[in-house]
Parts: C-alpha cells; structure tokens; sequence
C-alpha cells in the first residue's frame, strides 16, 4: 500500500472526521463567546461600574509621541488588561460550558452503565441454584 492509500485509509477514518468535525465547532463556539462576551456581558458590566469599557482599559507606559526628525507619530506602549480580562471571561464561559456538556454526557453514561441489559438473562433464584446442584449430584452417582 503505498502512502496515498494509507493517508486515505487515516483521512477517512472515523475518529479523524470526529477530530476535524469538533475542531470546526469549537473555533465557532469561540467566536460565538468572544461576541457574548465583548457585545452583551461586558458592556452592561462596564455600565454598572461607572461607563467604563473593558476593552479600553490599559496601563500606558509611554504616550504616543511625534518623531521630530520625520515628523511621523510613533504609536504609544500600553498595557492593555481590559483586554485580558474579557479573554479571561471568555475562558470561563466556555470552561463551564464544557462542564456542563461533559456532566451531562457522563450522566447519559451512568444511566446507560446502570440500565440492565436487555440481552442478559436475569440470574437464576439461589433455589433454583440449590435444585439445579442436587439433579447435578444424583446424576454422577452410580
């Protein structure tokens, strides 16, 4: 088999598919919380603390100042934790997203761990066990 056959053989596996299939819904399901985050959350938080926006919120080391020799405007140094702080809530949205998702699978789980199988005979009664064991005897002796 020659290396086309076996990537086909990985491509096409099942696994993979699921692989890529998560990949591509995770990288929306970021999306979606970066806007829940930065569009919905923040800016009523941001209103309740006094009108400030999140995104905004930086610690500026050096101010934006104009070079005099080419007189082009060299761009301020900031730190910007407002930034990281909706990064931050948007970790915990999805953290907890995720919990619940693997809580809920875990308990699908568990139910279907302590459902009976329907295919299993049940257990015999110990009396039938008893009566089984003395026809197995009388039959071995002479």
């Amino acid at each position: 088999m020659g290396i086309l056959g076996e990537f086909k053989e990985f491509a096409v596996r099942g696994n993979v598919i699921d692989l890529a299939v998560g990949v591509v819904i995770g990288a929306s399901f970021g999306k979606i919380v970066t806007a829940l985050v930065d569009q919905i959350i923040m800016p009523p938080v941001g209103w309740l603390i006094g009108g400030i926006d999140f995104a905004d919120l930086a610690i500026t080391l050096r101010g934006a100042t104009i070079d005099a020799a080419t007189g082009e405007e060299i761009p301020a140094i900031t730190i910007g934790y407002g930034i990281f702080i909706n990064t931050v809530i948007q970790f915990i949205i999805v953290a907890f997203a995720i919990f619940i998702a693997v809580k809920f699978i875990n308990r699908l789980r568990r139910k279907q761990a302590d459902a009976p199988e329907a295919d299993k005979p049940a257990e015999p009664s110990e009396e039938v066990q008893l009566l089984r064991e003395i026809r197995d005897s009388l039959r071995s002796q002479p």
